[in-house]
Formats: structure tokens, C-alpha cells, sequence
């Protein structure tokens, strides 16, 4: 239990400490949602999981509160940041994709457990696109790119990790580009086009949308080994860094505590997707398997897209750098499914 907690007590705990210095309403609502992702944790050690999630009754219900979730934010919720992902609950915000993101990786681990011998037929993998394109569709919609996006590396990993033969590959690819190209001309904001054109040409419109990539990439590369100190960074403190509690925290904190910071951080993270790995290739069931293998997917997709963003290596898309930005809805669905696969390590014992 320890070697599964503790890299995720400490990327919470630099967080916390970036948080700290930056806002003081973010570092207590923070610590709200610890305890309370804490409390899934200790409710999980008595439940087992298998049971729960082995129900196609349980899992698809699941999927379909979080779609009528991602209806409510995006018919009825205000624009918060140019977007309806949001269901504001009197001081609290809810993020249905989210919650969404941890029904589909369930509902593709029962999906899968019982037909990956089928894998490579097309019902299937039209079936389990189905499930993936709506609340990536919804997503697209409010519009929240980057949750379209986790989407559908959830669904494609499953499908490469369970060995979907190279031709069905290739035609997957195939309506991938076709939906992309579609995507690009009727359903991206202009704003989300020029994100993308900024990534491709990253050293033009430095004060327009490359100013957020140009200066995470300053408080990056002026911290040294040991960064500039608690409450010292002067891009995150200044105000240069833009959303530095949330989509560019990996900034703040190499800023303030350097290479050492970072190596931390990485190095906790990559330790964390280690042992849920490890615990998915000890399980029994193929449920298990599954939903081991669809955490680390998700895990790793959101700090490729997070950490890639505050270095310039991917377009910023707005994700949320697992248990280490603000944000209560990502950090309890980061405990869901921490606290599930805690269950699952516990049945190996």
C-alpha cells in the first residue's frame, strides 16, 4: 500500500507547496479535496472492486450519469474560461469530464474482459468507438478539446494493448485523420486552431498565444538545480505565468525548486505508474488487468499533455497534471481510481 500511496502523497504534497504561495483559496479547498479523496481510499480497503465494476448494470450506468452529467454542464452551466465544463454547486464547481473519464476506463475494462478473444472484429471495435465518441463528442462540444482528447487515448490504448491486428490499426487511423480533418473545419473554436498554430510555429506571436508556452519555458529554464526558492519564482509570483495553480503548476515548481524539483516530481509520478502496472500484470482476472492498464493510460496521457505543454512539446490543450494541480473533481477521480486499484493490490496480498 505504502510503495502505491506514497509516490501520490508526494505530488500532492509539492502541490500543496506550490499552491501555498500562489493562492491561499486554492491551497485550502485543495487540502478539502485530499481528505476527501483520502476518505474514498479508506471506503475502497473495505469494498472489493471486482464485485462492484464486474456488473455491466453498475459500469454502464456509470457511463450514462456521466454523459447526462456532460449534457446538464454543457445545456445549462455559465462560460467559465470560454467553456461549459463546469456545474457550479453554490462555492464548489463540478467537472463532469472528469467523473467521465473514470466511468469509461470501467466500462471499457468490462467491455473488454469479456470479448478481448473477439478484439479483432468490427462490431467490437465499432461498439467500443460508439462509447468513446459520445462524451468525446459532448466534450468537443462545450468545447473542451483536451478531454476529447484523454477520450481517445483511453480507447485507442485499450485497443493496442490488447492486440488489435495491425490492418484493423491502420483503418482506426484512417477515420481518426477523417475526424480529425472534420474536427479542424466545423467543431474547433478559433482560439483552439490558433493554439495549435502557435505550437507549430512556437517563436512567433510571443505576446499573443505562444506568451503562456514562452514564459513557462523562461520559469523553467532560469531555475537551476535548485530553483529560486520558496515563494521566489519570479514568473509564477509576478503574474507572467499564466494559470500557474492548474495547467502550468509543473512550471511553478521546477521554478522555485529547480532540476531537483523536477526530478521529483517525474520521478514520483513514473514510480506511481510503475506499481500500477506491476499490481495489473499480478492480477487474476482480466477486469483487473484492465482496469490497472486503463488507469496508467489516462495517468500517463495527462502528464504527456501537462508537462509537454510547459515545456513547448505539445500544443496547450488545458490538462491537469495528476495529483499535483488544483482542482477537486480531477483530484477525487485521481483517488477513485487510485483507491480501485489499491483494491485490486489488496486481493493480490
Amino acid at each position: 500500500m505504502l510503495a502505491l500511496f506514497l509516490p501520490a502523497g508526494v505530488l500532492v504534497g509539492m502541490g500543496l507547496i506550490a499552491l501555498s504561495t500562489l493562492s491561499l483559496h486554492s491551497f485550502i479547498f485543495q487540502i478539502i479535496w485530499t481528505a476527501l479523496a483520502a476518505c474514498l481510499v479508506v471506503l475502497f480497503i473495505k469494498i472489493d472492486a471486482r464485485s462492484v465494476f464486474n456488473s455491466r448494470w453498475v459500469v454502464q450506468g456509470m457511463y450514462g450519469f456521466g454523459v447526462l452529467l456532460m449534457l446538464v454542464a454543457l445545456l445549462a452551466s455559465p462560460l467559465v474560461r470560454h467553456t461549459h465544463s463546469w456545474i457550479v454547486l453554490g462555492p464548489l464547481t463540478l467537472q463532469p469530464v472528469e467523473f467521465m473519464k473514470v466511468a469509461l476506463i470501467l466500462l471499457f475494462a468490462n467491455y473488454f474482459s469479456r470479448r478481448h478473444l473477439a478484439i479483432a472484429r468490427w462490431k467490437t471495435i465499432l461498439v467500443s468507438f460508439l462509447f468513446f465518441a459520445i462524451p468525446a463528442a459532448i466534450s468537443i462540444k462545450l468545447p473542451d478539446l483536451s478531454s476529447a482528447i484523454i477520450f481517445f487515448c483511453i480507447w485507442f490504448g485499450f485497443l493496442i494493448f490488447l492486440g488489435l491486428p495491425m490492418r484493423r490499426m491502420l483503418v482506426a487511423l484512417a477515420v481518426l485523420i477523417a475526424a480529425l480533418a472534420l474536427t479542424w473545419n466545423f467543431a474547433l473554436k478559433g482560439y483552439q486552431r490558433a493554439r495549435i498554430a502557435g505550437y507549430l510555429a512556437p517563436q512567433e506571436n510571443a505576446l499573443g498565444i505562444n506568451y503562456s508556452v514562452i514564459q513557462s519555458k523562461i520559469a523553467i529554464g532560469s531555475s537551476g538545480w535548485f530553483g529560486k526558492g520558496y515563494g521566489q519564482g519570479t514568473q509564477t509570483q509576478l503574474g507572467f505565468l499564466s494559470q500557474p495553480t492548474e495547467d502550468f503548476i509543473f512550471s511553478a515548481v521546477v521554478e522555485e525548486w529547480g532540476l531537483l524539483g523536477a526530478l521529483v516530481v517525474c520521478g514520483a509520478f513514473f514510480f506511481l505508474i510503475s506499481q500500477i502496472v506491476r499490481i495489473g500484470a499480478l492480477a487474476d482476472e482480466n477486469l483487473e488487468k484492465f482496469i490497472c492498464m486503463g488507469t496508467a493510460i489516462m495517468f500517463s496521457t495527462q502528464f504527456l499533455l501537462n508537462a509537454g505543454s510547459a515545456t513547448g512539446l505539445t500544443p496547450v490543450v488545458g490538462v491537469t497534471f495528476p495529483f499535483l494541480s488544483y482542482g477537486g473533481s480531477s483530484l477525487l477521480a485521481d483517488g477513485f481510481l487510485l483507491a480501485i486499484v489499491n483494491s485490486i493490490r489488496k486481493r493480490l496480498a
